[in-house]
């Protein structure tokens, strides 16, 4: 099919990523009342037509993603949110820079494990009571959103949304911990780098910190780690443990897939049914967040179908000037983690994945192709994940966490910068530099 669709095809993926970038900055309210309109909008626009001229062959298509990638993509996500949601850390926390430099650094370390969306919402809540006092903390939460929303999350599938999908389309799950050099090349750099702007910061504060008696830090809700050991736990089965394949509506699906979903529900709502409801009120719990990342991730999924499509027939499809300029590990680095700045780094990752199947396998089976590439092209597999999960921190909009992040900060009273503030005033000088020495270090 991808050497049959013209680049036309692509417009309505397009034009739901442009709406998610450009509507929140241009229309805040319309957007927030009427996003689901939105991406409905788009997805017809697809989906009407594509089923007009392909029929049965459209409709395979369109349920395959759904089913094989979309489902397990959100099922993920929501148990991840959920679990995590029901963790509180209390106790008395003083916004020093150690103090802040300890939460980023433990929050990053996290989000391998639980999610940068877990990781996120567990550690963002008592770094802003933390913070509360001070007058300088708009870069507290930048750098978190660094690090915890998007840096940290590099080194399973857990970690961040694109790495899951690498694995849900063959990608070893511990295949990823070969993104640990990369990672700590940039991490730690940044954590210095914080610890110095925040000290320097905190040396400038009018007020004191606050003094009194100091409550001895304390977890509530730690049932939900044994949750999140759970999810951990379903995830590993489905990559290790081959059960076969079940047919559901005409879709070849692994039964170790279908029963990690499931598991993953049942620790979801066991998660619900155990945690107080004091727990959700404190950590101020709201289904929005997900629901939005649902809602705007099917319409993202139905549409990016031809895109995949057409890159995964390479050189013979629509998009081959794009698949071009895709040739050493470095073009796929910055070509995945520029995009990822601006789109959302899920479907950027499998975009430039299936561009490298295209370039490498273009004649084999998926399943042949992902470990072709795993063995002989490893250099591009790390350039492309390095790019989606790393360069998603260059803008606010480059990964679901560093929205739902912001809110939260903005919630709590911390005025963070706009849009271009925050990629001018912090990524560009902060980040970039560093994705360009780890370009001549790793992917020259």
């Amino acid at each position: 099919m991808g050497e049959r669709l013209a680049v036309w095809w692509v417009l309505p993926f397009a034009g739901i990523l442009l709406s998610i970038a450009l509507f929140p900055l241009l229309a805040g309210r319309f957007w927030h009342h009427h996003f689901p309109k939105v991406s409905l909008f788009w997805a017809l626009a697809f989906a009407l037509p594509f089923l007009w001229f392909f029929r049965g062959e459209a409709l395979h298509e369109i349920a395959h993603i759904m089913l094989a990638d979309y489902v397990p993509f959100i099922i993920l996500l929501w148990a991840l949110y959920t679990v995590s949601s029901g963790i509180l850390l209390t106790g008395t926390l003083d916004g020093s820079p150690r103090q802040n430099t300890l939460i980023i650094a433990s929050g990053a370390l996290l989000a391998s494990f639980i999610g940068t969306t877990g990781a996120s919402m567990v550690l963002v809540r008592p770094l802003l009571r933390a913070i509360s006092w001070r007058r300088h903390k708009d870069h507290v939460v930048v750098f978190f959103i660094f690090l915890v929303s998007n840096i940290g999350g590099s080194l399973t599938p857990l970690g961040d949304p694109p790495l899951f999908l690498g694995f849900l389309h063959h990608v070893p799950f511990f295949w990823t911990l070969r993104l640990l050099p990369i990672t700590l090349a940039v991490a730690v750099p940044l954590l210095l780098v914080f610890y110095a702007v925040d000290r320097r910061y905190y040396r400038r504060e009018e007020a004191a910190a606050p003094t009194g008696a100091a409550a001895a830090m304390a977890i509530r809700g730690g049932q939900n780690f044994v949750y999140l050991a759970g999810i951990l736990g379903a995830v590993l089965m489905s990559g290790t443990w081959k059960l076969g394949t079940i047919d559901v509506l005409g879709i070849e699906m692994t039964r170790e897939g279908v029963l990690r979903d499931a598991l993953l529900v049942a620790i979801g709502v066991l998660s619900l049914k155990t945690t107080s409801a004091s727990i959700h009120k404190d950590n101020q719990f709201s289904w929005f967040p997900i629901k939005e990342v649902a809602i705007l991730f099917a319409g993202i999924f139905m549409t990016i179908i031809p895109a995949l499509a057409i890159l995964k027939a390479g050189t013979h499809g629509a998009l081959k000037p794009l698949v071009d300029l895709a040739d050493q590990p470095a073009d796929y680095f910055w070509l995945t983690g520029g995009l990822s700045s601006f789109l959302d780094n899920a479907p950027t990752y499998l975009t430039f994945f299936n561009t490298a199947l295209g370039a490498l396998a273009p004649d084999l089976p998926e399943a042949q192709a992902v470990l072709k590439l795993v063995h002989t092209g490893g250099p591009y597999l790390l350039a492309i994940s390095a790019g989606a999960v790393f360069m998603g921190a260059n803008t606010y909009i480059g990964n679901a966490p560093n929205f739902m992040v912001k809110s939260i900060a903005e919630e709590s009273g911390v005025q963070m910068p706009s849009f271009f503030g925050y990629m001018f005033k912090y990524s560009i000088p902060f980040l970039i530099p560093l994705f360009l020495i780890v370009t001549f270090v790793f992917f020259r």
